[in-house]
């Protein structure tokens, strides 16, 4: 099953995607993790994503396109994936259509989780990522047992640049102004359910499962 988890920037996805990785049995796609990690890594395409990132601005198609295209043919994404961040614009929504057609496949349900800017604003700007593994903390829903540390690993935990209310902010502009429109695109299909991203991990995480028919 190919499922996309959509909503504005600290909706939530990329928490509830790697939840129902064990749910589904499909990995979690996250260009957003991809392209971070090409930055950390300070390669040349890195620095590219970087000037984009950095500013709250979408990076641009080819650069995203060529990785989910290389993430989508490892064997684990062979049944299916759970896509966190992507597509965010109707043009890369029909550019991962004819991807998957091309395999095959299609995308079969986009959960639209439904957050307020405020919200948004108060998730992302407390959040802290470990380093190291990449688990994620909130200062104030998921707090850390360390400041500084994560209790996964170890390693040390940051806020990553462009978690910011300035970035967010922009982030929703261009998301109201380029990303909301594809929905339509998809309930168009008829594969669209929305959901309230606000309450407890757990409350969200059984919207999402009765939204794809599995056990809450």
């Amino acid at each position: 099953m190919n499922v996309i988890l959509f909503g504005p920037p600290g909706a939530g996805k990329g928490t509830q995607a790697k939840r129902l990785t064990t749910t589904l049995g499909s990995p979690q796609i996250s260009t957003g993790d991809m392209m971070r990690a090409e930055r950390a890594a300070g390669t040349e395409l890195g620095k590219k994503f970087d000037h984009y990132m950095s500013q709250g601005l979408l990076v641009p198609d080819e650069l995203s396109l060529a990785l989910l295209e290389q993430r989508l043919s490892a064997p684990d994404a062979a049944k299916g994936a759970i896509f966190d961040g992507y597509p965010r614009t109707l043009q890369q929504a029909q550019a991962l259509d004819s991807l998957l057609q091309k395999q095959g496949r299609k995308i079969d349900l986009v959960i639209s989780m439904e957050v307020p800017l405020d919200e948004m604003i108060l998730r992302v700007v407390e959040r802290r990522n470990c380093e190291s593994c990449g688990h994620i903390y909130h200062l104030r829903y998921n707090p850390p047992p360390s400041p500084t540390t994560c209790g996964v690993c170890g390693g040390r935990l940051v806020q990553r640049k462009d978690d910011t209310e300035e970035v967010v902010r922009k982030r929703h502009e261009e998301y109201l102004a380029k990303t909301a429109p594809l929905l339509s695109h998809y309930t168009q299909q008829g594969i669209v359910k929305t959901i309230s991203g606000l309450g407890s991990l757990d409350e969200v995480e059984t919207r999402i499962k009765t939204a794809l028919g599995q056990p809450a």
